[in-house]
This record gives C-alpha cells, sequence and structure tokens, in this order.
C-alpha cells in the first residue's frame, strides 16, 4: 500500500483545518487545525523536545520533519 503525500500546496491550503492529531510518546494526543498543532511543534522545538508527530486523523496521513519545516517558514515561524 502506498502513502499517500500531499504536496506543499496541498498542505497549505489545509493550515487551517481540523482533523489534526499531535502524539508524543510520553504525552496524550492532542487535536486540532494544523496550524495549532504547527505552533506547538514549533515551540517544543526550540525548548530542545523532540516535537512529535503530525498526522491527519482522517486519512492516517503523517507529515515528516521536512514538510513540518516547510510548513513553519510558510507560516513566518525562525526555522
Amino acid at each position: 500500500m502506498t502513502s499517500k503525500r500531499y504536496s506543499d500546496d496541498e498542505l497549505a491550503t489545509r493550515v487551517k483545518t481540523d482533523g489534526w492529531r499531535l502524539t508524543r510518546a510520553s504525552d496524550r494526543p492532542i487535536t486540532g487545525t494544523l496550524q495549532h498543532l504547527l505552533n506547538l511543534t514549533h515551540q517544543r522545538r526550540r525548548q530542545g523536545e523532540h516535537p512529535g508527530l503530525i498526522q491527519e486523523i482522517e486519512t492516517s496521513i503523517e507529515l515528516d520533519m521536512i514538510a513540518v519545516e516547510k510548513l513553519w517558514r510558510f507560516l513566518g515561524l525562525p526555522v
């Protein structure tokens, strides 16, 4: 089974959409908009913590760190 990936443009259009989950081994999952979860992962990374894994709930599509960093730049967050 091939894992679908969104293009950079597709992800940019989904930034304000609900239906995303952020998981990390030591925490309970957090759900919300992609933008909210990107802000949380960015904050964790700046504090030297593992940012966690962002996944679209409906499709189970996971964002790799390259996609996350591109979206941080899209949102104007320093990388």
